[in-house]
């Protein structure tokens, strides 16, 4: 097993897998396999990054509170909310303070979709 990866089989807490690093953005992937990721990521920035993606996101708050805007529409999400952007959806992930979330991607079942 390597040195970042999650024990399977064992109980842990999401919020405490990636901790807050000043002024950065940090992630760690949980589950990874060829149909999708799970990934957590804590942010203490600002820094907003506008981005597309192939395939249905899952982003769950998992400390603080963050908004999300999928094609310029806002929605503000408080821990333990959830909120699915559609593939091929504009978006972005901002926080009024710093904030975790966990990141669930899912790629299959869109084989024949061209860009």
């Amino acid at each position: 097993m390597e040195k970042n990866e999650i024990e399977k089989g064992h109980v842990f807490v999401l919020a405490d897998v990636v901790e807050y690093v000043p002024n950065s953005v940090t992630s760690h992937t949980i589950l990874m396999k060829a149909t999708g990721r799970v990934s957590l990521a804590s942010v203490d920035s600002r820094e907003v990054v506008e981005r597309t993606s192939p395939f249905d996101k899952l982003i769950l708050v998992i400390d603080g509170i963050a908004e999300v805007t999928i094609e310029g529409k806002s929605f503000t999400l408080e821990t333990g909310q959830a909120i699915i952007i559609p593939a091929h959806a504009r978006n972005s992930i901002v926080g009024t303070d710093r904030f975790k979330i966990m990141s669930t991607i899912i790629k299959s079942g869109y084989e024949e979709v061209i860009m």
